[in-house]
């Protein structure tokens, strides 16, 4: 609801392999993705881009990357379309803010849910799988790291 609210990382575990399709439907949110698949040539990567209820934008998140985002205005919606049905017990982060990543987010944290702030650090043991991350409209976002 609030300005600055921030998600994530969250991936699954690999063993469901669960594709993501997410957009804004209102509002406005800054989405990121990032390849944690060890064998994938963009494999510590990530790409974010603006999504708003206006330009009808989609992120793609394949199986195997991690997800975020920051709403950039109040009253921001999400929708989240998943290749998988939602198994308990199965997700999975990274830190937000992972020095490995260096994610630039737009604006200062102003709202994270105490399980968003306490995933480990990159580093600190993920399982992993692979193939390649994409985005629509890559080009325009750019592809950050």
């Amino acid at each position: 609801k609030q300005k600055g609210t921030l998600r994530g990382l969250h991936y699954v575990d690999p063993s469901l392999e669960e594709a993501k399709l997410v957009r804004c439907t209102r509002g406005e949110a800054y989405v990121v993705g990032a390849d944690i698949r060890e064998n994938s040539p963009s494999h510590g990567r990530w790409v974010g881009m603006q999504l708003t209820a206006d330009n009808h934008r989609l992120l793609y998140i394949p199986p195997g990357c991690a997800q975020g985002y920051q709403t950039l205005v109040d009253q921001t919606e999400m929708l989240y379309q998943m290749s998988a049905v939602f198994v308990p017990g199965s997700t999975r982060g990274i830190r937000y803010d992972d020095p490995h990543f260096q994610i630039r987010w737009p604006l200062a944290v102003s709202c994270i849910s105490a399980a968003d702030l306490s995933w480990p650090l990159y580093r600190a043991g993920l399982d992993r799988t692979a193939t390649l991350i994409t985005a629509v409209d890559v080009e325009k976002a750019g592809a950050n790291r």
